[in-house]
């Protein structure tokens, strides 16, 4: 029997609250430790990296004592590597000094607001599983953890797909039969923790675009999307129903032709399950290029591996495109913001994708671009092109200390 999920009446904010955020990928959990007060203070950090995978292990930087460390993990399955984490946590904070655990969840379909979790949100979330079968169930699986490891402590859901319910309808609909759209099957968008932080950080950098004008933000990253945002809301973004749309990423194929399953399945005997398995974990930079996911390993090979040139192009000219693309929806452009590890690490990316745009305002300067300054575009540029290193974790914290309150 499942532990029953603590009432809303167990839940409240403590002075000096402790808050841990839980970020899990697929085969990767990033872990914070919050204390609240009248602010968020980050004192622990870390993460488990390579779940699956040979070499697993467990990272972590206490901001206390600037202690750093790292710990092999002999069992690479995702339920190992969770009960790891929490022994760890266990020695390390106690799990039972906690007040709070706040997940961040990719997929909620109609959940999308920050929410406690309870027996019926888990109900809800394995129900559509098949929505974001890549995500989902190792997120199920570590609330499920907490539950069972500690029940009385309260758990919140943040979903990643919130900060896109503003897009209008006409951005949401999908060109199939209408019956399927009663069904909520839509265009959601995903990022969605990432990009509340970039605007956050936009208003505190005093960047008049966030609230009252026109904003491209680009999270480049493994995943990799775009969104465009008009005062200071969504009005599209690059992934659609699954985190599998839009742009090439690391393994994941964006944009296909619909009619290239059929052709497959008949001509290569392909089951929707290994296309799943094909355009997920397979293709993007990982199948142009044969080699490698990680764009660093991909940009030393160019110039000696033309399958490695060919993926780095293909995913500047997508970036671009759609960045285009956007500059069109929103009229115009007042500020670029580049995110996530591509964006906020590789120089040469960020110049590839925007040599040619001065025709929509933006001209960087490349000593700024170099050397990854926060703003990177020219002082005669008409579009602030910026570099803000994303926050997904702090974004879930304050989510929930709102909550507890």
């Amino acid at each position: 029997m499942k532990n029953p999920a603590p009432s809303s009446s167990q839940a409240s904010l403590q002075p000096s609250s402790r808050i841990l955020t839980i970020n899990g990928g697929s085969s990767s959990i990033k872990f914070a430790l919050f204390r609240s007060n009248e602010t968020l203070d980050r004192s622990l950090g870390g993460k488990i990296d390579r779940m699956g995978l040979e070499n697993t292990t467990l990272e972590f930087h206490d901001f206390g004592t600037g202690e750093r460390g790292s710990q092999p993990i002999d069992s690479a399955t995702s339920a190992s590597a969770i009960a790891f984490l929490l022994d760890w946590l266990e020695k390390r904070i106690g799990l039972n000094a906690l007040d709070a655990v706040g997940h961040r969840v990719v997929h909620g379909m109609h959940h999308t607001a920050p929410e406690q979790v309870s027996e019926q949100l888990i109900q809800d979330l394995r129900a559509i599983i098949d929505c974001d079968p890549q995500h989902l169930p190792g997120e199920i699986e570590l609330i499920e953890a907490f539950r069972s490891r500690v029940p009385s402590l309260p758990q919140f859901a943040c979903f990643d797909t919130g900060f896109h319910r503003t897009m209008p309808r006409v951005a949401k609909l999908l060109a199939i039969p209408r019956r399927f759209d009663q069904h909520g099957v839509q265009r959601y968008g995903f990022h969605g923790l990432s990009y509340t932080f970039l605007m956050q950080e936009l208003v505190r950098l005093g960047d008049g675009a966030a609230t009252n004008g026109r904003v491209i933000l680009a999270h480049l990253g493994n995943g990799a999307s775009l969104a465009a945002v008009r005062d200071g809301k969504s009005i599209d973004t690059s992934m659609g129903f699954t985190p599998t749309a839009g742009l090439p990423m690391s393994t994941r194929a964006g944009d296909l032709d619909p009619g290239l399953f059929g052709f497959l399945s008949r001509t290569e005997n392909l089951t929707a399950e290994q296309f799943d398995q094909m355009v997920n974990h397979q293709s993007g930079l990982l199948g142009i290029s044969e080699t490698s996911s990680d764009m660093r390993d991909l940009l030393a090979l160019e110039s000696v591996d033309v399958r490695a040139a060919e993926a780095v192009e293909l995913f500047c000219y997508q970036v671009k495109k759609w960045l285009g693309s956007f500059v069109a929806a929103l009229g115009g452009l007042n500020t670029l913001v580049f995110a996530g590890g591509i964006g906020e690490n590789t120089p040469i990316i960020r110049s590839r994708i925007c040599a040619g745009l001065s025709c929509f305002g933006i001209e960087i300067d490349d000593n700024r671009n170099a050397s990854s300054s926060s703003t990177i575009s020219t002082d005669e540029s008409r579009v602030t092109v910026r570099i803000i290193r994303t926050d997904e974790e702090i974004v879930i914290a304050k989510s929930v200390m709102e909550l507890l309150k």
